[in-house]
């Protein structure tokens, strides 16, 4: 009985442009030492130019490139059936004049967001309503109802998106990270169905 070997697909990995791709860069092997540091340093393939930014490695055909330079095991997938690599060397730095743009325009449509709620909702007729019940007395600015619901907006924010600056509240992931790992999520699903997939291209000779 030839003896098993496990092999668990990493879902994600970043490598160089042009870097020999060896296993222990895409995936995990289960067996023993020799063996198991044998593996790892298999050469699968090179990252060409062709490749872009994203690279899609199907677990099949690594199967079916260490079934073809070791005989005698049995291999055995496991976990995610591919891994997508991302090449680093297509991620632009992030231009300073451009984030600061961004930056601005996120800030000025998130308060117009805001005042327009208030608008909507009647919010300083509202707070002027009830400034008069609990004090008898008719006022145009009860600042102090304004002045604390306007920092308490703000401390809302932070608990909501869980983030002070790079400094996090607690361990709960913000509404704001989980979109973005959904986001991701979908994005991997996609590349993995539609992109650069090996079997169409024969890295693996």
């Amino acid at each position: 009985m030839a003896p098993i070997v496990y092999v668990r697909m990493k879902k994600n990995a970043e490598l160089r442009y042009l870097q020999e791709v060896k296993l222990q860069d895409i995936a995990y092997v289960s067996a023993d030492a020799q063996l198991k540091n044998e593996l790892e340093k298999t050469p699968l393939f090179k990252i060409s130019k062709s490749d872009r930014n994203v690279v899609v490695v199907d677990s099949f055909l690594v199967v079916d490139h260490l079934n073809s330079q070791y005989s005698g095991f049995e291999f055995q997938i496991i976990g995610p059936a591919q891994t997508i690599i991302r090449v680093l060397e297509y991620k632009k730095s992030a231009n300073p004049l451009l984030v600061s743009a961004v930056w601005l325009l996120l800030f000025i449509g998130t308060a117009m967001t805001i005042m327009n709620f208030h608008y909507d909702v009647s919010m300083q007729e509202v707070q002027q309503k009830l400034h008069y019940l609990l004090t008898g007395e008719e006022n145009d600015y009860p600042l102090w109802i304004q002045i604390p619901y306007s920092l308490g907006l703000g401390v809302g924010m932070l608990l909501f998106f869980n983030h002070w600056f790079t400094k996090r509240f607690n361990e709960e992931p913000s509404p704001l990270e989980v979109e973005i790992f959904n986001y991701q999520q979908d994005l991997d699903n996609y590349l993995s169905h539609h992109e650069n997939k090996l079997s169409e291209r024969e890295h693996l000779d």
